[in-house]
């Protein structure tokens, strides 16, 4: 993997390409992120480069007319995390990713990574956490058949049996039942990158990207476009 880089989802839209063709895209803040370690061999076992993005504010502490202290923190970084920056010479960061990059060796601590090092027509690979929806029953969650609705039936929207009773008298694993859906990490491979806009640090991605808007959303060079 030599390109990566942590993102913020926007949301979707749609863009006409140059034949004229409308192209449904998600449109991703990507970066810039600073590098806040550089993972080397010799001290720990591997290379890596380990990145931070978008600024965390500290805690704030107001005093009342008494002189009472009242501490809030809004992201706020401890005295540990702090010092890791102030290492760096980069302000403290809400979000802290590693990537293994063949050219670790090239970056530098403090170094700004931005959106272009992609390109219009690139391939990756996008991760996040997809959207929460709660506690479902299995017909929404795994998209199994209702009961009849009709003549009397009692049984509707019911997962079905379980299993038999005697043998082998109990439920194998893996089986469809009710439970939490969703807030899972996802990964979409080989998604095209359609538009690249430097300036504005955005970056159009053909098709859907996992999670809500304003969630963290992590941009990897496609493992299969590489092969």
């Amino acid at each position: 993997m030599k390109k990566a880089i942590l993102s913020t989802k926007v949301g979707m839209t749609q863009i006409f390409s140059e034949d004229g063709a409308l192209v449904p895209v998600t449109v991703l803040q990507a970066g810039p992120c600073v590098v806040t370690q550089i993972k080397t061999v010799e001290n720990d076992g591997y290379s890596a480069v380990q990145v931070g993005y978008v600024d965390r504010k500290d805690k704030i502490i107001n005093k009342d007319a008494n002189g009472k202290r009242e501490i809030r923190y809004r992201h706020g970084a401890n005295k540990a995390e702090k010092g890791h920056f102030e290492k760096a010479g980069v302000t403290s960061k809400k979000y802290v990713r590693e990537f293994k990059l063949e050219n670790a060796e090239d970056y530098k601590l403090a170094d700004e990574i931005k959106v272009d090092i992609f390109a219009a027509g690139d391939k990756i690979d996008v991760t996040a956490i997809t959207k929460g929806k709660g506690f479902q029953g299995a017909i929404k969650r795994h998209g199994q058949h209702r009961g009849p609705m009709t003549h009397g039936s009692k049984f509707h929207r019911h997962q079905g049996s379980n299993g038999a009773c005697s043998s082998p008298s109990r439920v194998f694993k893996g089986k469809g039942m009710p439970g939490q859906m969703g807030h899972v990490k996802a990964t979409v491979q080989n998604l095209e990158v359609v538009r690249v806009d430097a300036e504005n640090n955005l970056l159009l991605v053909k098709g859907a990207v996992p999670g809500p808007k304003k969630s963290l959303v992590t941009i990897r060079e496609s493992v299969k476009a590489a092969k």
